[in-house]
């Protein structure tokens, strides 16, 4: 095959039958299958509680399997090499920085692990950031804690891009700052990003792909314009919804009984399919998939 060819094909992560369980407790991941593209922008969605988290370190080698397969860059997690580490950027939820260094300091450790460590990038951010360099980061604040680990995932421009809640202790204006980075100086150089956040407005922005997590799984994952176009809220009695789902060959993602023998079905209709007069459909938001699917 080709190589360029096997280089686009060739999922950045593949994760098949994912389990894993805190010591003795119920399994967080429960045979959870996923892959992301080179180049593709995804949104990871869920409810507090659904494992996004784990979800993001075990495809990262930072927690424990009990079973199934991961793979970034086609190499198992567990045994990843320093060349395919240094692809990956990492965001995490909680900063893990070093709170006895400086931000100048923190940055030049890491700098060292990185061959592709792109030092304009570092300092113009630093700089519009407003980030004292010279300042122990103890003494920084959240959100300049925040966007000096932002600075440190972004300084080696990495092929996987994994955030966790990166934006949460930003105020609106760092919020737009960093997703205006994102799009310009990541996504546009065709980088992998997976982006879980609470904040919809943002992913709405940035992700071009939403993938939705619940009890343990990804229960779907799509383009969100395909998303918006093709699922529709049905209501009507449950033979008229039941029918009409069956005409129009769509997919029942999700079924709600109502009461006197109703029934509400958030259904993906084929594309370009559109309802047949008098159907009870209506179109969707990303916050109505947020708040079925999750």
């Amino acid at each position: 095959m080709n190589e360029h060819l096997l280089a686009a094909t060739t999922p950045s992560v593949d994760l098949a039958g994912v389990t894993l369980a805190y010591g003795n407790g119920p399994a967080v991941l429960k045979g959870l299958d996923w892959q992301l593209l080179p180049g593709q922008v995804v949104g990871l969605l869920g409810r507090n509680g659904a494992g996004k988290t784990t979800l993001l370190e075990a495809l990262l080698g930072l927690r424990e399997t009990q079973a199934g397969k991961a793979q970034v860059f086609g190499q198992p997690v567990a045994a990843l090499d320093d060349a395919t580490r240094a692809r990956i950027g990492y965001v995490p939820q909680q900063s893990d920085l070093f709170d006895s260094f400086t931000a100048d300091q923190l940055l030049r450790y890491f700098r060292s692990f990185y061959p592709r460590w792109n030092q304009a990038k570092v300092d113009g951010l630093m700089s519009r950031w407003d980030i004292n360099r010279h300042q122990r980061i103890a003494k920084l604040s959240g959100g300049q804690q925040q966007r000096l680990s932002i600075i440190r995932a972004l300084a080696h421009d990495p092929d996987l891009l994994v955030l966790d809640e990166p934006v949460a202790s930003l105020d609106p204006a760092g919020r737009r700052d960093f997703l205006r980075e994102l799009v310009e100086q990541v996504i546009e150089r065709g980088t992998t990003v997976v982006f879980s956040t609470h904040i919809l407005s943002d992913l709405e922005r940035v992700a071009f792909h939403m993938a939705f997590m619940s009890e343990g799984r990804i229960t779907l994952q799509a383009p969100l314009d395909e998303l918006l176009d093709e699922v529709r809220l049905l209501s009507g009695t449950t033979s008229e919804v039941q029918g009409l789902v069956q005409r129009l060959g769509a997919t029942a993602l999700k079924r709600k009984p109502l009461a006197a023998g109703r029934e509400q079905v958030l259904a993906r209709l084929p594309a370009g399919t559109q309802l047949p007069a008098g159907a009870d459909g209506e179109a969707v938001t990303l916050e109505d998939l947020f708040m079925e699917l999750t």
